[in-house]
């Protein structure tokens, strides 16, 4: 389905594949890739959601093409090339690998089965591989291109009950920075993002309080309140931007400060920090 407009698009426009690219951070990624001029191809498995984001975009004057299906799977990333050489006659100047969960999981890594990790892999780093494999040959045909990938702060610090989620996300890093060095010759960077604490669809901010106090965000957070989609998405925008045009190989937190507090909280009373949640 193309909601594209007809009007001319402007020279400086780029192609911009978003997976996932419907609700959330990838909802926020995509318009914020369209109304800069850029054209999204936009790829997600929810056909509702797919269509008012793409129908958002064309209203706001951008141009969007939908792809549905499940990226996880070699079919659709076979019919996503397909469309990107239909569209874009084999164009991807940007790539934004955003699909993941943490679920399925059990509360336990040792009551986990094989089936949830191997779902979890598929949701959190064979698509990774498998549609960065499929775009990135154009982008060094080309000698220009950029990849950002999400990956989380999970990778970097413990998370009890979702331990392979942090394994296979983990694993999007250090694909992130091996690949940088890989392609840095040829033109193509590389880079990802690790969200904390985003208020979406996915993980709404009631679900993350689970009953406890509001109040109680601003001594978990430093920046003192849960992150919003646009808040990840305007960091894809500038790694994939001329702005970063000598950054290549990281994974830039971006969470409210919460991988640099390191477990410590602000107290309640706004006096001093504890390591002990809750505390005042």
């Amino acid at each position: 389905m193309d909601t594209t407009l007809n009007v001319s698009k402007p020279d400086s426009a780029r192609v911009v594949v978003v997976t996932g690219g419907a609700l959330g951070i990838g909802g926020a990624i995509s318009r914020r890739f369209a109304s800069g001029g850029d054209h999204v191809i936009l790829v997600d498995c929810d056909a509702p959601a797919a269509a008012a984001t793409s129908s958002d975009i064309a209203a706001a004057g951008g141009r969007c093409t939908v792809l549905v299906g499940d990226i996880t799977q070699q079919s659709t990333v076979a019919t996503l090339c397909a469309l990107v050489r239909d569209e874009a006659g084999g164009r991807v100047d940007v790539l934004v690998n955003n699909v993941g969960d943490f679920r399925p999981a059990s509360a336990v890594f040792l009551r986990s089965t094989a089936e949830q990790w191997q779902k979890l892999y598929e949701l959190n780093l064979l698509h990774v591989l498998m549609v960065t494999h499929a775009i990135a040959p154009g982008m060094v045909e080309r000698g220009s291109g950029s990849i950002v990938n999400l990956s989380t702060v999970e990778a970097y610090r413990g998370i009890p009950g979702h331990v392979v989620y942090s394994a296979y996300k983990a694993g999007v890093s250090a694909f992130t920075k091996s690949l940088a060095v890989e392609l840095g010759p040829s033109g193509v960077r590389v880079n990802a993002i690790a969200p904390d604490l985003a208020d979406t669809e996915q993980t709404p901010s009631e679900l993350m309080l689970a009953g406890r106090n509001p109040a109680l965000v601003r001594s978990w957070v430093p920046l003192g309140r849960f992150g919003q989609p646009d808040d990840y998405a305007s960091v894809v925008e500038f790694l994939a931007s001329d702005a970063a045009r000598f950054m290549t190989g990281q994974t830039v937190p971006v969470d409210g400060g919460t991988l640099a507090a390191s477990g410590w909280y602000g107290k309640t009373t706004k006096r001093g920090w504890t390591n002990l949640p809750d505390a005042s």
